[in-house]
């Protein structure tokens, strides 16, 4: 008399089904790990993209920060001497070349300009108009570190002497 019985059974006490092979459940679980280490990656890259951005960003805020400090760093060697600001002796146009030292005003801006580009890049540049009093001082750099491309970004800053 032959018994034909099942290698496993298809269920047991009403309990959940047994699968027919254990060959069918081999490299589940391995599956189930290179997903979950999948999607850390993926997490992983997002969080460094969002701190290169926030790193981009603080650059380009620190810079219009720098623009601002150098906008009133020219303003007060003008109050220092109100009297040739009055006079248009520190006007001059959108330049990068510091001016040759000689003067008091001449090395003012001078000085304006070569810390100007120390600290805002080499293609920093200065620019003061001063009318009946009213000065506008412009300051203007590359900001493509902070942005991402080759933006010119600009300051302008009017007030009167």
């Amino acid at each position: 008399m032959s018994v034909h019985t099942k290698p496993f059974p298809q269920r047991i006490a009403g309990r959940r089904r047994v699968p027919r092979s254990l060959a069918a459940v081999r490299g589940v679980g391995l599956i189930e790990v290179l997903v979950a280490v999948l999607v850390l990656a993926i997490g992983l890259l997002g969080v460094a993209a969002m701190q290169a951005t926030a790193l981009r960003n603080s650059q380009s805020s620190l810079e219009r920060s720098q623009g601002v400090m150098h906008v009133y760093t020219i303003l007060d060697a003008m109050r220092a001497n109100p009297d040739a600001a009055r006079g248009g002796g520190y006007n001059m146009g959108m330049t990068c070349v510091p001016p040759a030292a000689g003067s008091l005003v001449s090395s003012d801006q001078r000085q304006w300009i070569t810390v100007l580009q120390q600290n805002l890049g080499a293609t920093a540049c200065g620019q003061v108009t001063c009318v009946a009093a009213v000065c506008t001082i412009t300051v203007r750099w590359d900001d493509s570190r902070g942005s991402g491309g080759n933006v010119a970004q600009t300051l302008s800053t009017t007030t009167r002497i």
